[in-house]
């Protein structure tokens, strides 16, 4: 029979608890996220809101749902080969992107599109790695945009390498790291957020929660109470916001990211969002969702819930509506223009940043290529 804890030798000298030198490292309390998502539309905390940013905000709104509609055409017609559309997560999208300064970095996944061009990214050339021209289709360092990552959360702990670099050498740069609920179930995400936490690196860590990891509810990743609240077992803040609330993403990124700059560290903050469009132009979202809930957070859309909240407080009238409308029509038009326009390819660019140094092999690979299009030239 097996003999109880208290029985075995030695059990006398036995404590259940730590001695009392035990402590812990960091007090939990301030790391806890609110229970409910922080936000401003809607609140008094409107009252604060400052006009020029609230129209910024609107105008790059507008252009993304117009970005995100043009782009999931152009897949219909043949020009893209994918697009994971982010109609319904603009706020985030916009929001991640005017909180940086110049010197900062974005790290975005591939849904992230919007936020690169709200950065000031070319519209077409975000597309590129999507229409599959090239790997990336931009210089991540003219852009300060690492490229879309495709491989989930591969991109957090880049950044968390970045920033920890950038502390090192005494630069004031912030790294900004995009990542979806369904990134949050990676290896990649906790490694990411231990490395960040145990070197106060400056970096922000976005996650998109918008309800499915494709077809996976959040209830079948995890259990927690909310995404933010996993920050706490790391050593750092959790937040939690209204992801379509603009002004309340802008107000809460924009704090951890002047945190971060200070040196107080990285701040895990969770959007709760929603996708409104299938994960991608190959997905049936009808299969795991009902209409139902899709138009209950159409209600919920941030466009036009920053658009009600900035009318009602006399911020923004008809003209600027219309002007912003235009503008985005402007652009979708544009994009529309360069992208039927057929790629002029160089099949030699596949051996073109590679390597800093050509290997033996990619030379000897790079000579045969060439030897068959002469040859083909030839025919």
């Amino acid at each position: 029979m097996k003999k109880s804890t208290m029985e075995l030798p030695g059990a006398a000298a036995y404590r259940p608890t730590p001695p009392p030198a035990w402590r812990p490292r960091t007090d939990p309390a301030p790391l806890l996220p609110d229970s409910e998502p922080y936000r401003v539309l809607g609140t008094d905390a409107a009252d604060r809101l400052d006009a020029a940013l609230m129209r910024r905000l609107y105008a790059e709104l507008v252009r993304g749902r117009r970005y995100n509609a043009q782009a999931t055409a152009l897949t219909k017609q043949g020009r893209l080969a994918v697009y994971p559309s982010s109609t319904g997560q603009e706020a985030c999208e916009v929001a991640a992107a005017l909180v940086l300064e110049d010197r900062d970095w974005l790290f975005p996944s591939y849904r992230d599109t919007l936020a690169a061009v709200a950065r000031g990214l070319d519209p077409v050339q975000a597309l590129t790695l999507l229409r599959g021209d090239w790997h990336t289709g931009y210089d991540p360092r003219e852009h300060r945009i690492a490229p879309l990552c495709t491989p989930l959360a591969t991109q957090l702990p880049h950044a968390v390498g970045l920033a920890h670099a950038a502390r090192l050498k005494g630069d004031d740069v912030v790294a900004l790291a995009m990542v979806g609920d369904g990134g949050t179930s990676e290896g990649d995400f906790h490694e990411a957020l231990n490395f960040a936490a145990v070197w106060q690196a400056p970096v922000v860590f976005l996650v998109q929660n918008n309800g499915f990891a494709i077809s996976v509810p959040l209830a079948k990743q995890t259990a927690a109470p909310s995404l933010a609240h996993k920050a706490v077992g790391y050593g750092m803040p959790g937040r939690l916001v209204d992801g379509n609330d603009a002004a309340a993403v802008h107000e809460v990124l924009a704090e951890a990211v002047e945190r971060a700059r200070r040196g107080g560290g990285p701040t895990l903050v969770e959007a709760v969002t929603y996708r409104i469009e299938a994960h991608t132009n190959a997905d049936d979202a009808t299969r795991y969702r009902g209409e139902a809930e899709v138009e209950a957070w159409r209600a919920h859309d941030p466009v036009q819930l920053l658009e009600r909240e900035l009318k009602e407080r006399g911020m923004l009238d008809e003209d600027a509506v219309q002007q912003a409308r235009e503008a985005a029509e402007t652009m979708a038009a544009e994009l529309r223009e360069r992208m039927n326009a057929d790629p002029v390819l160089d099949p030699m660019d596949l051996f073109a940043h590679v390597y800093a140094e050509k290997t033996a092999h990619l030379r000897e690979q790079e000579a045969l290529l060439r030897a068959e299009l002469d040859a083909e030239d030839e025919r």
